[in-house]
């Protein structure tokens, strides 16, 4: 019998890459240091986690109970570990690892994989990223229809599966949100956390920053968008270092917006702008004194921006234009039953124009029984 009759054929397509990236950043030992190892078991409970990224990232979905298929074709003693074969990495394994994950806590094994890789490549965490999204499920999660267990599921489950904004544009699906922070260098995820489906991120993001400072050991300065602008996250964040936008909601950013003058910029200013490809813009700051936390408000105006709103505002007219004719032509050869009636016409039709307003009109006889409205 040659050699090749007996050969298997085993392939690692792009996981070796994945699986290399896995041992340099130290996950397997991270992993087994903290849910310790079993002289007994076959398969540490670091190798399967290991085995878990590789099935995500395999671009396949399976049940739990076919997971071990995954790697039937594959050269898992290449990938995992030698000695490993595809029947150890079953689903009875799979449920008591993902067991003492969630009983150490993913969000601190989360924290201390990362504190790795920042150390290990060097991440530069000048600047930290807050966002939130959401996903959406299908079931039937019937934890909301009674009310009356509601509390006691709460207590069951970490999170609640239920509607709420969706991101993906599935309103009509459950869904859970996912909070993740990032770094602004090369986007690496520094802290993960799952919510309810229903949860607002102006209710979480401050309280998410100050347990995310609590479980770090660098300065970072966080930016967030408007949802983490309120006067009780501001209370909550006010010893930390934070960007966000201010919401046009509030009324002294209206005013300011509105009544701030931008002083013309000298020629060397201007060149030192271009310089840092920031021609074009112009800004103002503005201390501020809001929620009790004194802040430095950045008022910017774009030129280009400007240039493009102007163009969108000239499209907008254009076509409300249009839309006001049309609705005078149909006016003007309406009869009403009295100037009570044609008046209260017009003012539902103001009431569909954003941009335009009828006011010069007037009210005349066509005979003894109607009334109609002359626009100009």
């Amino acid at each position: 019998m040659s050699a090749t009759s007996i050969a298997k054929i085993k392939n690692i397509d792009h996981l070796g890459i994945v699986a290399g990236l896995i041992d340099e950043i130290g996950i397997v030992e991270i992993i087994n240091s903290k849910l310790g190892i079993d002289v007994r078991e076959k398969i540490s409970s670091g190798i399967l986690v290991k085995a878990i990224l590789l099935n995500g990232l395999g671009f396949v979905s399976r049940p739990l109970y076919l997971f071990s298929q995954f790697f039937e074709d594959k050269g898992i003693e290449l990938l995992l570990a030698e000695g490993i074969k595809s029947d150890y990495v079953n689903d009875d394994k799979l449920g008591r690892v993902m067991d003492k994950l969630y009983k150490y806590g993913l969000n601190n094994l989360f924290i201390e994989i990362v504190l790795s890789v920042i150390n290990k490549f060097k991440i530069e965490t000048k600047y930290s990223h807050l966002y939130a999204t959401s996903f959406h499920l299908h079931g039937e999660y019937k934890n909301e229809d009674n009310q009356e267990k509601e509390l006691e599921i709460i207590k069951q489950k970490p999170i609640i599966i239920t509607k709420g904004y969706s991101c993906d544009h599935r309103a009509d699906l459950k869904q859970c949100v996912l909070d993740l922070i990032t770094s602004s260098d090369g986007y690496i995820p520094l802290l993960m956390r799952a919510g309810d489906g229903n949860e607002a991120d102006k209710a979480v993001f401050g309280k998410i920053l100050v347990e995310f400072k609590k479980q770090i050991n660098f300065d970072s300065i966080m930016v967030c968008d408007s949802a983490l602008y309120s006067q009780e996250n501001l209370q909550l964040i006010e010893y930390l270092k934070w960007i966000s936008r201010i919401p046009m909601t509030i009324k002294r950013a209206k005013e300011l917006v509105q009544s701030v003058e931008i002083e013309e910029i000298n020629s060397q200013e201007r060149a030192k702008r271009a310089a840092l490809n920031l021609d074009g813009y112009k800004w103002k700051s503005e201390i501020v004194n809001y929620g009790g936390i004194k802040q430095n408000w950045l008022i910017v105006e774009s030129q280009k921006r400007q240039e493009s709103d102007l163009k969108k505002l000239e499209k907008k007219i254009k076509t409300e234009k249009s839309k006001v004719a049309k609705l005078l032509k149909e006016i003007n050869k309406e009869d009403f039953e009295s100037p009570e009636q044609a008046r209260y016409k017009l003012k539902s039709v103001n009431k569909k124009l954003n941009l335009f307003e009828i006011k010069e009109v007037k009210v005349f006889k066509v005979n003894q029984k109607a009334i109609r409205l002359f626009t100009k």
